[in-house]
């Protein structure tokens, strides 16, 4: 990370302002009204049909927006170019996203892999469709396999269950896809066969990888396949993986039927039966992801779209509900009274989240219930706007994932999120294939009668979100506004929520929301507030109770994010500085 990028001095805070031939797209005096800034003319800009937001950058960042008709936006370049290659061959946004989320367990396995899960959001045919390739525990699990105290083990086969990502690529193409399915996964087998060279954060968290994955048996082939000369690769060096390579091309060949009911399945049910998992070929052979109906909520005229329980996405709804009881947008954009409400509105709601998300079909409270206004009016009247408190909402984790965000042309537009949920996963490689399996089973609860405990056949509760938002138009018709998310364990919906009220309250563009610093809740009361805020801010913070951490620069630990915003002919996208990636168009 370049620490020249993560100055907290405010005052030396860059302001440039962006002025192209964008300008044209969203309309000339449009345009020039919300580069000044102020929010009467931002406003002015926006009723006249142009972006809601200005052009000013007020945080350092190493990224600018791009503007195209056709755009992809991921944490990897190589990745993103593998969908902007698709999209020209003739490809659709939901043909790109395959082709980006197959090309980034090759480039970026330290978040991702083919045995991770995967979710999206896709906005096609006038609405928001949503996708949930999440895998269950084992059909034969055995519950007292797990004790009841402590916490599932992250290496090792506990933690694995069914991956989806291979189902989520496979149901994409079958109810959206244009292009032929072996053309889609092409990039990805080239990028594995003939090689590629490391970016640097891939390259710093392969590194890390290697020193935990040490000490048992069951992690040479993770050894074999991604450090295969006794180290893993640095920043620019060429790295191939055959094994990889030749996984990608069967599950191309079959649109993924192979890894489920062909060799490949076999292959992973007999490395599960030698590992001592309960994870078998009928496992395998009964996945099935699914079609779901988004839940969501109206922040100011902004509905945020999210996946319903398995997945945390409900987090960020309840935080925007409660934070809609107050007045923000009469607030400093980063002043303390707005990060406190925002820190306190969070708690409640992870408190809630951690408390009754689980399997859908184990859950003994609705989303519904949950998003209803009078309950969150409820949970907002708990805020003390002068003192920070303990809202019991448990311990934060970590995670690893990759969020890519796609859009062409014709108005379709992909949110989509794939993780191995900590870095590589679980350690466990299928020997001789390239697939590094997820530890979601980490996520599940050991507590005794917990809608989220441990048991055979159920859906864990799931840290990735995929997120979109939609507006009302003067018509009265739904349109699509972003596609976007932040990727990062329980760090998604605090993103999610941090990022769309900079767009929707203050008026900042995507990139802009995307460089501001972040801040991020752990246990008790104590929040994690990257550099870049006024020297002030953190005493304030301080003062009011909260027990402030201060990390020396931004980084990936706050989440990375993509966005791609609706213009009215075309998008801006934007990448994360956070990140290795970038959002590329034509």
């Amino acid at each position: 990370m370049n620490t020249r990028d993560h100055d907290d001095r405010s005052s030396e805070m860059s302001r440039r302002t962006f002025i192209s031939s964008a300008a044209g797209s969203v309309g000339a005096a449009a345009f020039i009204a919300a580069s000044l800034g102020s929010e009467a003319e931002a406003q002015s800009a926006e009723a006249g049909g142009g972006a809601p937001f200005n052009y000013d950058f007020p945080y350092t960042s190493q990224r600018m927006p791009v503007m195209a008709r056709n755009i992809v936006a991921t944490s990897q370049p190589l990745a993103a170019q593998a969908g902007l290659d698709i999209l020209r061959a003739g490809g659709n946004a939901m043909d790109a996203a395959i082709a980006t989320a197959a090309a980034l367990t090759v480039v970026e396995p330290t978040s991702n892999g083919i045995g991770s899960d995967n979710f999206a959001l896709v906005w096609s045919a006038g609405r928001v469709h949503g996708l949930n390739a999440s895998g269950r525990a084992p059909i034969e699990l055995d519950r007292s396999r797990y004790s009841t105290e402590g916490r599932i083990p992250f290496y090792g086969w506990d933690g694995v269950t069914t991956p989806g990502a291979v189902s989520g690529w496979a149901a994409m193409h079958e109810r959206f896809g244009r292009l032929p399915f072996k053309r889609i996964i092409e990039p990805a087998v080239r990028y594995a066969r003939d090689g590629f060279l490391v970016s640097p954060e891939v390259a710093r968290y392969w590194k890390i990888a290697a020193s935990r994955y040490v000490g048992d048996p069951v992690f040479k082939p993770w050894h074999d396949t991604f450090a295969p000369d006794g180290r893993t690769p640095a920043a620019g060096d060429l790295f191939r993986s055959a094994d990889h390579a030749d996984t990608l091309q069967a599950i191309a060949e079959t649109t993924g039927r192979d890894f489920y009911e062909g060799k490949l399945a076999g292959r992973i049910a007999d490395a599960a039966a030698e590992g001592g998992s309960a994870l078998s070929r009928a496992d395998l052979s009964a996945h099935a992801p699914e079609w779901v109906k988004p839940i969501s909520i109206d922040y100011r005229g902004w509905r945020l779209h999210e996946i319903p329980p398995n997945g945390q996405g409900i987090a960020a709804l309840i935080a925007l509900g409660i934070l809609r009881q107050f007045d923000m947008k009469s607030l400093e954009v980063d002043s303390v009274e707005s990060l406190h409400l925002q820190i306190e509105a969070m708690k409640l709601a992870f408190a809630d989240t951690h408390r009754h998300v689980a399997d859908p079909d184990h859950m003994e409270v609705s989303p519904a219930a949950l998003l209803d206004d009078h309950y969150l009016q409820s949970r907002a009247a708990l805020i003390d706007p002068a003192q920070a408190q303990n809202f019991d909402h448990g311990k934060p984790l970590e995670g690893g994932t990759v969020l890519l965000t796609t859009a062409d042309a014709e108005g379709n537009m992909v949110s989509f999120i794939q993780s191995n949920y900590t870095g590589f996963g679980s350690g466990v490689v299928i020997p001789g294939t390239g697939v590094a399996m997820q530890n979601r089973a980490c996520c599940f609860s050991l507590e005794p009668g917990h809608p989220n405990e441990v048991g055979p056949n159920k859906l864990p509760y799931h840290t990735i979100i995929p997120g979109f938002v939609t507006r009302i138009d003067e018509s009265g018709d739904e349109v699509p506004v972003m596609s976007f998310g932040v990727m990062g364990g329980y760090m998604q919906p605090q993103g999610h929520a941090q990022v769309l009220m900079r767009i929707a309250d203050w008026k900042q563009n995507p990139q802009s929301a995307l460089d501001a610093p972040r801040w991020q809740v752990f246990t008790d009361l104590n929040v994690s507030v990257e550099p870049g805020f006024p020297k002030e801010t953190y005493e304030s913070l301080r003062a009011l109770g909260h027990n402030i951490k201060q990390p020396m620069m931004r980084n990936a630990s706050f989440g990375r994010g993509q966005i791609i915003f609706k213009l009215d002919d075309g998008y801006v996208g934007a990448s994360d500085l956070r990140a290795d990636g970038q959002a590329v168009g034509y």
